[in-house]
């Protein structure tokens, strides 16, 4: 007598009419689709019942999105939900897997994998027999071409690749779409919001009132030439800026050493200090955990003592304001404490300063800048994006957002984007102190002809 295990998956209609037979069918798919169409939960569930009904030798599946801490909370959450009900069911915690009852005595049985494409390294020197690439817009075209499509192709074992998500314009995903369409190997699907029939004309009218339209556009009509939301730092121009190596001899003598410090605020953020001159961000950034209004004072005077910095700006957020306060009781002033939701000096463009400051990096990048090999700075800075807000300026995503994808506070992100706060006065021959009884003139530095 057949088992019958009921998986507690009710599939909605384009689901269990069209994709799931669809996908069944193909080895490469492309399936573009509305916010809240289900596309993760519809995926998870097509990879258990591979998973269940595969005869190989301990077949492996892999549902990878952009980064590890976002899967584990929309992805991880629902393959445990799902698998429950099987008996003999089991979880890895640690390597985000669970593994169903072996068929073949002494094999390995069935397992799937939530990974993250910030984690290349869990994909490489294995095999897949499926994998579904989950908001592929937001990866590098590598992680197809150069990790999974080769995994997938292991002898008689031909493993499958389905790639999914919503438009964020005329990148990598919708050049695959493209190809979906004209190539009779892949399965191409696009649904809009009016398509699907999952919200009802009321829920779609007051989307369409609330935002704006390019965003509505994007999200609910799928419509891949408008591009509402950007990444502020293209992976390209990350790769060249990490490349690139300075030392102090590549620097000119009068740049100003500019030191930004990120006040972590609870829990497990991390106080950040970074330090810059010209187009050199220094390695090593000076990071903190759990340190005290006093304690943390005295970690950034201590950084400008060491380093002579001619500019120390720092997060007045929460905590940072009783930091700015303490160092100018201990006598410093070369420093400035930076809002970073206060007025941008450039008000008609940004948004606010936080805006203003990382588009200044951006330049800066663009310029030559080199930034060290910091581990996690990358990752923090493939997350922004920006968009307009309704008046037009540049606003970036918000910081809650961030740390709900990356599953921690961009600390080392906002430390370095703190050394473009304002413009510092290039440094004068011969002068090479900046103790605290030197001091500083109270200009308002972005009117100075400077660096």
């Amino acid at each position: 007598m057949e088992n019958i295990i009921q998986i507690p998956y009710t599939p909605r209609p384009a689901w269990a009419k069209v994709l799931h037979k669809e996908l069944s069918r193909h080895r490469f798919a492309v399936i573009v689709a509305h916010r809240r169409f289900g596309k993760t939960i519809g995926m998870v569930n097509h990879l258990i019942r591979d998973a269940l009904q595969s005869d190989l030798i301990s077949p492996q599946y892999a549902l990878v999105g952009p980064f590890s801490a976002q899967m584990e909370i929309i992805a991880w959450g629902p393959l445990k939900y799902y698998t429950s009900v099987i008996e003999g069911i089991k979880v890895n915690e640690t390597k985000k897997y669970v593994e169903f009852p072996s068929k073949i005595p002494g094999a390995q049985g069935a397992r799937i994998y939530i990974v993250g494409a910030n984690n290349p390294d869990a994909l490489r020197g294995t095999y897949w027999d499926g994998v579904i690439l989950d908001e592929y817009s937001d990866m590098k075209p590598e992680m197809w071409t150069q990790i999974i499509r080769p995994a997938i192709e292991n002898g008689d074992r031909k493993g499958y690749c389905y790639f999914i998500g919503t438009p964020k314009g005329q990148n990598n995903f919708y050049e695959m779409y493209k190809k979906a369409k004209t190539n009779k190997r892949y399965f191409a699907y696009l649904s809009n919001v009016y398509d699907s029939g999952i919200l009802d004309a009321k829920s779609i009218e007051e989307l369409k009132e609330d935002m704006p339209e390019v965003e509505f556009r994007q999200e609910y009509l799928c419509d891949f030439s408008v591009s509402a939301i950007n990444e502020l730092f293209s992976l390209e121009e990350l790769d060249k800026a990490f490349s690139r190596e300075l030392t102090e001899k590549d620097v000119p003598y009068d740049m100003p050493l500019v030191q930004g410090a990120d006040i972590a605020r609870f829990g497990d953020d991390r106080t950040c200090i970074w330090r810059r001159k010209g187009l050199m961000a220094y390695a090593k950034p000076r990071i903190y955990k759990k340190l005290n209004t006093m304690q943390t004072a005295d970690y950034i005077a201590l950084a400008m003592d060491e380093h002579k910095a001619d500019m120390t700006f720092i997060d007045v957020g929460n905590m940072g304001a009783g930091v700015v306060d303490r160092l100018r009781q201990m006598g410093y002033t070369a420093l400035r404490e930076i809002p970073f939701q206060g007025a941008a000096i450039e008000n008609k463009r940004y948004e606010n300063i936080r805006a203003e400051m990382y588009f200044k990096l951006k330049d800066w990048i663009e310029d030559g800048g080199a930034l060290p090999d910091e581990p996690g700075l990358r990752e923090e800075l493939a997350v922004i994006h920006y968009k307009y807000s309704k008046n037009g300026r540049l606003i970036l995503t918000p910081k809650e957002e961030i740390k709900e994808k990356l599953g921690r506070s961009p600390d080392l992100a906002d430390g370095l984007a703190l050394t473009f706060a304002r413009k510092v006065p290039l440094r004068q021959l011969g002068f090479d102190d900046r103790k605290p009884k030197v001091l500083m003139c109270n200009t308002e530095y972005s009117i100075m002809g400077a660096i």
